[in-house]
């Protein structure tokens, strides 16, 4: 293991967008307290998901995972479209990184993005709503395991994409519909079979829905199985975008 080399490219990474925090890290959680304004004020006293937790405070943990799996996403997909488009992806490819370090700088930073985003959204939302902790080491975890998996999915993004409409096609087609479908403003128990069923499908969901039992305590569905969905998934992503890095696909023409 290089580590020096590893070190280098993760700081990199993340003073990448350390650089800009206005549109990296302020500008996603204003847009989430957006959404969490609006909802709260509209279905707030009018709707109970779970026993004795209001919506307000159910809505917040589903935000901040969207939050952090979507600017995870950003963060690795981002910085290897620009660097393909700008030319200097091949400075990054002749040091002397094994495919795995390139890997996990370019996740490790994509992590550190999403949970700070994430981190950003409770400090804001706790002024709101107050939020218990019950199982704070699924909230660790569910963080972890979403911001890598979408970090992953990021480098896949952004080693297929060719010019930066094309990684705005795979976010809008394909992150954002299966963020927004995955339980982040309800509970999937007030779906219609059917609906139920097609959101068992959406890896998404089990991020949600176990990130969200670390506050309450309770879930739409096991969160062993929350766990074991997202641990796959992450195995899953991190092996398609390691292979895609290792064989040179797009990065070595």
């Amino acid at each position: 293991m290089n580590l020096l080399g590893f070190k280098t490219l993760f700081c990199k990474e993340v003073l990448r967008f350390w650089k800009v925090l206005l549109q990296t890290l302020v500008a996603p959680v204003i847009t989430v307290l957006l959404y969490f304004l609006i909802f709260s004020h509209v279905l707030e006293g009018r709707v109970e998901v779970f026993p004795g937790v209001g919506y307000s405070a159910f809505l917040v943990p589903g935000l901040m995972m969207m939050s952090v799996i979507q600017n995870a996403f950003a963060n690795s997909s981002s910085s290897l479209i620009q660097s393909k488009i700008t030319g200097n992806l091949i400075f990054i490819l002749v040091t002397p990184l094994s495919h795995f370090e390139l890997f996990l700088a370019f996740v490790a930073a994509a992590c550190v993005r999403g949970v700070l985003v994430g981190v950003g959204v409770w400090v804001v939302a706790v002024w709101f709503v107050p939020l218990s902790l019950v199982h704070p080491l699924y909230l660790l975890l569910f963080a972890v395991l979403g911001s890598a998996a979408l970090g992953a999915l990021g480098v896949i993004a952004g080693i297929w994409a060719d010019k930066f409409d094309q990684l705005a096609g795979f976010q809008n087609f394909i992150v954002l519909p299966l963020s927004f479908l995955s339980g982040v403003f309800y509970s999937i128990h007030s779906l219609p079979d059917f609906w139920q069923t097609l959101s068992h499908l959406n890896p998404f969901f089990y991020l949600i829905d176990g990130f969200r039992y670390g506050f309450f305590g309770v879930s739409d569905v096991s969160p062993l199985l929350s766990l074991a969905v997202a641990g796959a998934f992450l195995l899953l992503l991190s092996g398609i975008a390691y292979g895609m890095l290792k064989t040179g696909y797009k990065i070595r023409d």
